[in-house]
C-alpha cells in the first residue's frame, strides 16, 4: 500500500466533493504527522514545534467550525500500534463531523481557514484525510 501524507487535496479528490456536495452528514478522519520543528512558508523565525504551531491554527479553527455546522468528534494523540506494520506512525488524529461535503467546501475556502492554514503549513508535514459516514 503507497500512502502518499499531503496537506492539500488533489484536484480529483476535490472534484470528488464537488460532484455531491450534498452528501449528508459525513465524519472525516484526519491523521497528522507532526513536523519536528515548526516552519512557516513566510521564513519568520520561530522556536515552535510543529505541533505547537499546528495547534495555533487547531484552537481558534473550533469557532470557524461552528459557523458551518461542523464539529470536533474526539481528538487524541496517537500512542502505539496493536496491529499491523507501517513504515512511521502518525502522531495525532482528530475526527470532525461535518453536515455535508458542502460544508467542507464552503469551510475550506473560507478566508479564516486560509488566514489560519499558515500555522497549518508551518506545523504539518503532512496529513491523510479520510472520509467515513455512518451507515
Amino acid at each position: 500500500m503507497e500512502v502518499l501524507n499531503q496537506l492539500y487535496p488533489s484536484d480529483s479528490q476535490v472534484e470528488r466533493l464537488s460532484n455531491d456536495p450534498d452528501s449528508g452528514e459525513i465524519h472525516l478522519l484526519n491523521l497528522f504527522r507532526f513536523k519536528e520543528k515548526a516552519i512557516y512558508p513566510d521564513g519568520r523565525e520561530t522556536t515552535l514545534t510543529g505541533k505547537e504551531a499546528y495547534k495555533l491554527y487547531g484552537k481558534p479553527m473550533l469557532e470557524v467550525l461552528d459557523k458551518y455546522g461542523a464539529e470536533v468528534v474526539f481528538y487524541s494523540d496517537i500512542t502505539g500500534l496493536i496491529i499491523g506494520e507501517v513504515d512511521e506512525l502518525w502522531d495525532a488524529f482528530v475526527i470532525v463531523k461535518y453536515p455535508s461535503r458542502q460544508a467542507l467546501l464552503d469551510m475550506t475556502s473560507s478566508e479564516e481557514f486560509k488566514t489560519l492554514s499558515i500555522h497549518r503549513e508551518a506545523g504539518l508535514e503532512g496529513q491523510l484525510n479520510i472520509e467515513t459516514s455512518i451507515p
